[in-house]
């Protein structure tokens, strides 16, 4: 599965060449296969899965997820669900309970997968506020498998969201657009009286780059607090990489082929189509049909496309691509669990730290400002709890992250700083925590970048998910479609719609493309594309003339 650049040139042949073997393009590349296509795989790390990958980096026989770790998407996705990679290895487990907040005071909130254990610690906030979040719980009950498909299928989601349309009505289904739309700060005050529901929704606004003051923050804190209820955060049986490596093994299974250490370094074009790739050390793969990059869209099409394929006013677009925040996470080794003083947290796979609402807000504000926070929100994953065979008996293996401004350089100093406050934090909610400590890796930005290239500056979303960024707008203006301005080359990563997590919606939505492209209506589909781009784009250039004479 592992091989290093070829030191001479060579030319080899497939139907699809994938570039990068990120959760996503493994996805994309078992559908084609599916099809009976000869796929190929070309990945520049050492090994697959992309943020998808589980390493002993702290101390021996401690396991730790380098990127993603808990994956409630993952778990309800139709992508991966449909693929059954439970028969190729793939085993999900569960902590006692999905999530817990801890507040400034050490009062905590539990969110439980029994709805009446939730609402329980809700209303020890506020009563009333667990009735109200039964009812988003039963409304969810009834959402969620048209919600789920039209957010992760292919846009415009006409087919699912009349779904959704007929199982609320209209009146409903507007009030529903009306929450989505909503600042999760304003959400929690319209639904719940106390600050334990409210810090919930915002907690997990939070999972993305969204402030809890900003547009639509309430879809993903209102998604992932319903699919906490629903599913909880569960995690792979022996890290997040367990999910790449089942991928791997069902794509090998159907003659697919996985080569790492093998950076892809141009897209070639010819005639205005993708016709193949080139790797580092010369050699050519070519693609009889299409090629697909689960790669950010701006590394894809301004540095292995290059600019000279490309529409003038998509090359400004690129230019205006927002990344999400940066990231700075640390992952422990402990020699026993964590010594929480809120007894929430101590059955919670997920905590969240970082206070109040108010505080929320705040934090949101310092990383707009292009401040380092002062008082930093984290996310804390205690995997052990959640999967006993993440380290030896009685120990625990945690991570925790922070986000802060992508907008600018961040001094090793300043860096320091923040872990220092980080760990400040727990060790003010868990006395004793530091004295648990077996060993300790701090990954800052760039060392997140370096392991995945994909996360640039520490992007775990590989694009933020502000409104101006999703849906038609994601990663340009456009169709909100996998399909690009070159022909047969097709947006396979998270910088494509519908966005982040693992669910593998954008691969799979890239493998439908180029099966429609390279199917009995191809010729029709491609001149929609291009009609499309037009509108987007301006007038046709000499590519598209060429294009049109295909």
């Amino acid at each position: 599965m592992t091989r290093a650049s070829a030191l001479t040139t060579s030319t080899e042949t497939a139907d699809a060449v994938v570039v990068g073997a990120g959760h996503n393009g493994l996805v994309a590349a078992n559908l084609l296969a599916d099809q009976g296509w000869s796929v190929t795989v070309l990945e520049a790390a050492d090994a697959p899965g992309g943020a998808t990958r589980t390493e002993e980096i702290t101390a021996p026989g401690y396991l730790n997820d380098l990127g993603s770790a808990f994956h409630p998407m993952g778990y309800v996705s139709p992508v991966l669900r449909g693929l059954d990679l439970g028969a190729h290895g793939l085993e999900w487990r569960h902590a006692p309970a999905p999530l817990a907040h801890v507040l400034s005071d050490d009062r905590g909130v539990l969110l439980s997968r029994d709805v009446d254990v939730t609402a329980a610690s809700l209303d020890r906030f506020a009563p009333g506020d667990g009735d109200a979040w039964r009812r988003l719980a039963d409304e969810w009950q009834r959402l969620r498998d048209p919600l789920m498909a039209a957010f992760l299928g292919p846009f415009p989601p006409v087919r699912d969201a009349t779904r959704v349309l007929r199982t609320l009505g209209g009146p409903d289904a507007l009030r529903l657009a009306r929450r989505m739309l909503l600042p999760a700060v304003r959400f929690g005050q319209e639904e719940f009286g106390g600050e334990g529901a409210r810090v919930l929704i915002a907690g997990n606004a939070l999972h993305t780059d969204l402030g809890v003051t900003q547009t639509a923050s309430t879809a993903f804190g209102w998604l992932l607090s319903m699919l906490a209820q629903d599913v909880g955060f569960p995690v792979p049986a022996g890290g997040s990489g367990k999910i790449a490596e089942a991928l791997v093994a069902r794509l090998r299974a159907r003659g697919g082929t996985v080569e790492c250490a093998r950076p892809v370094t141009r897209v070639l074009v010819e005639g205005g189509r993708a016709v193949g790739v080139q790797d580092a050390g010369g050699s050519v793969v070519r693609a009889r049909r299409a090629v697909l990059a689960d790669v950010p869209a701006p590394l894809l099409l301004r540095d292995l496309v290059g600019v000279e394929h490309l529409p003038v006013r998509l090359v400004d677009d690129l230019a205006r691509f927002q990344w999400d925040d940066a990231i700075l996470k640390i992952d422990w080794a402990l020699s026993g669990p964590v010594p929480w003083t809120a007894p929430e947290a101590r059955e919670a796979g997920t905590v969240h730290l970082g206070g109040d609402t108010a505080g929320l807000v705040d934090f949101g504000a310092d990383l707009d400002a292009g401040r380092m926070p002062a008082n930093p929100f984290m996310l804390f994953g205690q995997m052990t709890l959640s999967d006993p065979s993440r380290s030896p008996a009685g120990t625990e293996s945690v991570w925790a992250y922070t986000h802060l401004p992508h907008s600018r350089e961040h001094t090793e100093a300043e860096l320091d700083e923040q872990v220092r406050r980080m760990t400040a934090v727990i060790e003010r909610h868990a006395p004793g925590f530091g004295d648990r400590v077996v060993a300790r890796r701090v990954s800052r930005p760039a060392d997140l970048q370096a392991q995945d290239p994909s996360l640039v500056g520490g992007a775990l979303m590989q694009g933020t998910a502000q409104i101006h960024q999703m849906l038609v707008f994601r990663p340009t203006p456009g169709l909100g479609r996998p399909d690009t301005a070159v022909d047969g080359l097709f947006l396979a990563g998270a910088t494509a719609h519908p966005a982040g997590a693992v669910h593998g919606a954008p691969g799979a939505n890239a493998a439908r493309a180029a099966l429609a492209r390279a199917g009995r209506l191809g010729r029709v589909y491609a001149a929609g594309i291009r009609a499309g781009h037009r509108l987007v784009y301006g007038a046709a250039d000499e590519r598209d003339r060429v294009l049109a004479g295909r």
